[in-house]
């Protein structure tokens, strides 16, 4: 009888273990998953948004808190400028 009473505490406490453990598991998996404030985004910015052409990630400014990315530092200094007349060109601003 004790030993019995042995055995089932220790199959009681491995399914804990192993219930723990699986619930640990699965909690990792949604740190992992990227930031969304990378430039590689949701809506990414691929077009520089003054001349047209692909943008360079090394050259940006920020603009109400997020990346705007230009294609050359002439353009960067157009946006910085005028703004404004550049949002509805821009993927990040569209909503």
């Amino acid at each position: 009888m004790k030993n019995r009473k042995t055995h089932l505490i220790a199959l009681l406490v491995l399914v804990a273990l192993i219930s723990t453990t699986m619930i640990c598991l699965s909690g990792c998996k949604k740190k992992t998953e990227p930031a969304a404030s990378t430039f590689s985004e949701a809506i990414e910015q691929k077009m520089c948004p003054v001349l047209g052409g692909p943008v360079d990630k090394n050259i940006f400014t920020e603009y109400q808190g997020k990346k705007v990315y230009f294609c050359c530092t002439d353009c960067k200094e157009q946006f910085e400028k005028e703004p404004e007349k550049y949002l509805s060109k821009l993927p990040q601003f569209s909503k």
